[in-house]
């Protein structure tokens, strides 16, 4: 019974190690290691940033105005001083008739000669937002050339490396 389960695991383990030479390894981290390569010439990449800062924005703009005045009081007046006047002018029963034809007219001439108001021109205040827009230039990058055992290569890092620069270095078959 020893010899059976013996053989079982030779042959199993005989059959794994067969299927396991074509198969491919989607994470193959047992055939890369990391080296150092010289930096040879580093460039800034420049980008423009755009920003927009609202602002407000305020200009003085003519308007016409008008004062309404007052009427209503040189009505009243009016009619009271000619009303008084017809009064004192007219005689017995005429008296009532003189007067409020006095009223009448007096008002008349105190609507006249009120304040009617007036129109003038002055200036208001108005204000409106804006975005003000400022653009700069920033370093987004940088263009790295280095070497590495001899090869040169180039490549866009977001940072300066220095003179030296870490590489990973993996090595896979070429199909």
């Amino acid at each position: 019974m020893t010899r059976f389960w013996l053989t079982a695991l030779v042959l199993a383990l005989t059959a794994t190690g067969v299927s396991a030479q074509g198969m491919r390894y989607p994470n193959s981290d047992d055939n890369a290691h990391y080296g150092w390569a010289d930096v040879l010439r580093v460039d800034p990449v420049q980008g423009v940033t755009r920003t927009e800062v609202p602002q407000q924005e305020c200009y003085d703009q003519p308007v016409v105005r008008r004062d309404p005045g007052n009427s209503t009081a040189g009505t009243v007046l009016g009619a009271v001083i000619g009303g008084v006047l017809g009064h004192t002018v007219g005689k017995g029963d005429g008296r009532t008739a003189a007067t409020v034809v006095g009223a009448v007219a007096g008002g008349a001439v105190g609507n006249r000669v009120s304040d009617h108001g007036s129109t003038y021109e002055s200036t208001q205040t108005r204000c409106r937002q804006v975005d003000q827009v400022s653009e700069q230039r920033r370093i987004v990058g940088y263009d790295v050339e280095y070497r590495y055992r001899g090869e040169v290569y180039n490549s866009r890092l977001s940072y300066d490396p220095g003179e030296r620069l870490r590489v990973r270095v993996q090595v896979l078959p070429a199909d």
